[in-house]
């Protein structure tokens, strides 16, 4: 055959084959989604990111393109990060805090992103200075405790909702928002911050312990007229038993030893406080 006498145009028609196999056949990664373009123009998506969707049986695998015409920009389908760069905030306690966060999102929407930005580092881009804004606003709200309390979790999620009207606008969607650090400045501004925590701390034990105080002068107060209540009911009911009951309370107290386990007492026989060995006369 006449071309197997030429190798070299032989070897030139297996490459020519193989580059417009390249451009017919791609390979669509499962982490991957992709805008087909042709002449600048987006014609399709493949492999979309849609919530839920099981490893395996997505739109993954091989698809044909037209050669030469058709191109495909790949866009990410996971998680991607938009880190924040250091933020100076100023609190509803007049503190200046240090402020590092970072937010996650996804694209959901590629054509959109593929319109608006072109690629995720565009995307990024344009979400970092909204999400310094957002932190900026929603902490400038509240007071520096606010960040140590329950509270935080409302305010990151005032953040993300605040983000996400934005982040909508590039095919995007915020998966989640965090603060990594919250500092106050070094020196005088973070030791009066200790200053008046410490003191506010103090205040409330005080009123915690004054407060117990009065509690417990209400209980023993209580108790003491439940006590003479009771004793006088019982009286009313048994004189006699009432005054020797009370008189066995007393020599009790009064005989019981001391801590060498002995008591002397010195008393006349026909002292009154005895008369209940004498009888009760």
């Amino acid at each position: 055959m006449p071309t197997m006498r030429h190798p070299v145009a032989l070897a030139l028609i297996a490459l020519f084959a193989l580059i417009i196999l390249g451009s017919t056949i791609a390979i669509v990664p499962e982490t991957k989604q992709g805008v087909i373009v042709r002449f600048g123009d987006p014609k399709a998506i493949i492999n979309r990111y849609r919530p839920n969707e099981s490893f395996g049986q997505t739109g993954a695998g091989v698809i044909l393109r037209l050669p030469f015409v058709d191109q495909i920009v790949w866009i990410d389908k996971r998680v991607l990060s938009v880190e924040m760069e250091r933020q100076q905030v100023l609190s509803t306690d007049q503190l200046r805090l240090q402020v590092d966060a970072f937010a996650r999102y996804r694209i959901v929407d590629p054509l959109r992103m593929y319109i608006a930005a072109g690629s995720e580092e565009r995307v990024s881009d344009a979400l970092r200075p909204i999400l310094g804004s957002a932190l900026r606003n929603e902490l400038g709200k509240r007071p520096f405790a606010a960040l140590l309390s329950p509270e935080r979790g409302q305010v990151m999620q005032n953040i993300e909702t605040g983000l996400n009207r934005v982040a909508r606008q590039y095919g995007a969607e915020i998966v989640d928002v965090r603060i990594k650090r919250a500092d106050l400045p070094d020196g005088t501004p973070l030791e009066s911050a200790f200053t008046r925590m410490r003191t506010a701390r103090e205040q409330e034990a005080l009123t915690i312990r004054a407060q117990g105080a009065k509690q417990a002068q209400i209980i023993r107060a209580e108790a003491d007229a439940n006590a003479a209540r009771i004793y006088a009911e019982s009286y009313g009911k048994d004189p006699q038993f009432y005054d020797f009951y009370r008189a066995m309370q007393s020599y009790r107290y009064t005989f019981s030893p001391d801590r060498s386990g002995q008591t002397n007492i010195i008393l006349s026989p026909d002292n009154e406080f005895l008369r209940q060995f004498q009888g009760g006369r």
